[in-house]
């Protein structure tokens, strides 16, 4: 449907939508942290990475976001006790999508999360690189130092989400307590660092955890 595409998790029992995607209403970045690594890896995803540990990351206002089946099958983790929120489905281990709480209005959604063979026609190319400094081998080009044009885009889009009203409806969070709608819970400090040796710049272990709290 022209100004809607659904995100949907790979087995298909969670589903939502996204309206008014388009190059001018997302940001698009390639993200390349040790904590999405981390989370990938942790919900035995690292097939959502590429060849050198990067997210393809579709940033977009709250607001855009609603599920229509399978609510039920979301929850909710972080790495850290006051790391990001992260919301995947229950039923295969989907990201649908990183928040970091109803102050800051986005949600980060990685790009094969949306039922869009061509992404591209939605959501346009991604406009940058981050945290290079964490992928796998060498790091890409553009990848590591302050991207100034980058970071600016990013919070000229979070601020005028703010100030647009795009905060509420919320997909993750309850607007009366701010308290998340769905079960929550910390990976132990333990399984943060085992997660460790899957990331890079030098991976000590094999691509291919299982998912454990």
């Amino acid at each position: 449907m022209a100004g809607q595409v659904e995100v949907r998790c790979r087995c298909g029992e969670v589903r939502g939508i996204v309206t008014d995607p388009s190059p001018q209403t997302v940001n698009r970045v390639i993200c390349y942290c040790d904590d999405c690594q981390a989370y990938a890896h942790q919900l035995g995803r690292a097939d959502l990475l590429n060849a050198k540990g990067g997210s393809d990351i579709i940033q977009l206002a709250p607001a855009a976001l609603s599920f229509t089946k399978g609510q039920d099958r979301i929850a909710g983790l972080r790495l850290t006790p006051k790391g990001l929120y992260r919301w995947y489905t229950r039923c295969c281990n989907t990201p649908v999508g990183n928040t970091l709480g109803p102050a800051v209005p986005f949600v980060g959604i990685p790009v094969q999360s949306f039922d869009a063979p061509r992404p591209d026609d939605f959501f346009g190319v991604p406009r940058g690189a981050i945290l290079g400094k964490y992928a796998v081998g060498e790091p890409p080009a553009g990848s590591t130092g302050l991207n100034l044009s980058l970071l600016l885009r990013a919070i000229g889009r979070v601020i005028g989400w703010r100030i647009g009203g795009k905060t509420w409806p919320h997909p993750f969070f309850a607007r009366d307590t701010r308290a998340p709608v769905y079960p929550l819970t910390v990976v132990s400090h333990e399984r943060r660092e085992a997660l460790g040796a899957f990331c890079g710049p030098h991976p000590t272990a094999q691509a291919a955890s299982q998912r454990s709290k």
